[in-house]
C-alpha cells in the first residue's frame, strides 16, 4: 500500500525517446538504501513508447510512489520544471532517463542537507559507463565546491540533490537554454547566495553515448558560455559581459574570442573540460572494442 505522507526526496526524470534506458534509471532509484522518495517521470512528447514503458513500470510497482506526467515536447529544462512543480518533497534530485544513481546516492546526499541547514545543494563525483559489459566505468572526481571556480567551469553536474526553495528562488531551469542549462542553474544558485557541499564519492552515473546534450554542449561551448554570462551579468566582469553580448550578436561561424582577455571563462572556452575529455575517450574505446568484437566474431559466423 502506498504511503500517503509527503516524501523527503522527489526524483524528477525527464524522458524524451529513451524508452530503452528508462527502466535502468528507474531501477537505480528502486535500489536506493534510502527509501523515502517519490519518482516523477515527465514524458516530454516521446514518440518511441517511453510513456508506455513508464506506465508499465508503475503498474509493476503499485506499492511505490511513482507518477507519470505527459506533455508536448518542450526540452529538458521545461520537463524538469514541470516535474518539480508537481513534486511533493522538500528535496529535489533531477535524473535524466539515460543515466542512473548508485544505491547510496540518496542516503548520503540527504544526510548532508539534513545535517547543515546552510548547505542547499549536495553534489558528488560521478562514474561514466557504457552499454558494453566488459568496459568498466570510468570514475571522474570533481573538485570541492567553490563559487569562483563554478564561474570558470562546470564543477558539479545536474544530478545533485537540492532544497526545493533553491529551485523556487532561482526561478527554475532556463527553458531558453538548449545546452548548459544545469551550469546556468548552478550559477543562478550562487547568485542567490546558496551554498553547496561536494561528496568525494562517485554516486551518479552518466551513460556514455555518441549523441547527447554533453556532446552538443561541447560543440557549442563558446555560445553556451556567452549565454550563461549574459544571463548572470552581475556575477562576471564588465569586460566578460561585453564579450558575451558581442558574441551573441555574431553568427556562430564568425566568432572569435581574444585569448588575452584575463577572465578564466574566456581562456578556457575553446578547451574541453575534463568530463568531456573522459566522455570522448570512452566513446573511442567503446567503438574500438565493438569493432574488435565484430572482427573476432566473423570467423565464427563463417
Amino acid at each position: 500500500m502506498k504511503d500517503n505522507r509527503e516524501p523527503t526526496v522527489s526524483v524528477i526524470i525527464p524522458c524524451y525517446n529513451y524508452s530503452d534506458y528508462l527502466p535502468q534509471a528507474l531501477d537505480s532509484v528502486l535500489k536506493q538504501t534510502f527509501s523515502d522518495w517519490e519518482i516523477i517521470v515527465v514524458d516530454d512528447g516521446s514518440t518511441d513508447g517511453s510513456a508506455e514503458v513508464a506506465q508499465g513500470f508503475i503498474d509493476l510497482h503499485p506499492d511505490q510512489r511513482i507518477r507519470l506526467i505527459r506533455q508536448a515536447n518542450a526540452g529538458v529544462s521545461a520537463a524538469r520544471n514541470s516535474g518539480i512543480a508537481a513534486a511533493a518533497a522538500r528535496y529535489i534530485l533531477p535524473l535524466d532517463a539515460d543515466d542512473m544513481i548508485a544505491p547510496t546516492m540518496l542516503e548520503k546526499t540527504t544526510a548532508v542537507l539534513d545535517a547543515d541547514p546552510d548547505v542547499a545543494i549536495a553534489s558528488t563525483d560521478l562514474f561514466i559507463f557504457t552499454d558494453i559489459e566488459d568496459l568498466p566505468p570510468e570514475v571522474l572526481p570533481l573538485p570541492p565546491y567553490d563559487r569562483e571556480l563554478l564561474l570558470q567551469r562546470l564543477i558539479m553536474f545536474y544530478c545533485s540533490l537540492y532544497r526545493r526553495e533553491v529551485w523556487e528562488t532561482v526561478g527554475g531551469y532556463n527553458e531558453q537554454m538548449d545546452a548548459g542549462e544545469d551550469w546556468d542553474f548552478w550559477i543562478g544558485c550562487a547568485e542567490n547566495g546558496f551554498d553547496a557541499h561536494h561528496i568525494s564519492e562517485p554516486l551518479f552515473g552518466v551513460r556514455n553515448k555518441d549523441t547527447g546534450l554533453h556532446v552538443q554542449a561541447a560543440e557549442n561551448d563558446l555560445a553556451v558560455r556567452a549565454r550563461i554570462v549574459a544571463n548572470h551579468s552581475a556575477m562576471f566582469k564588465p569586460l566578460t559581459c561585453a564579450w558575451a553580448q558581442a558574441l551573441l550578436h555574431l553568427d556562430q561561424g564568425s566568432c572569435r574570442y581574444d585569448a588575452r582577455v584575463p577572465d578564466e571563462i574566456l581562456s578556457r572556452a575553446g578547451e574541453m573540460d575534463q568530463f568531456l575529455q573522459v566522455v570522448m575517450d570512452l566513446q573511442r574505446m567503446a567503438r574500438s572494442q565493438y569493432y574488435r568484437i565484430q572482427e573476432l566474431e566473423k570467423p565464427v559466423a563463417d
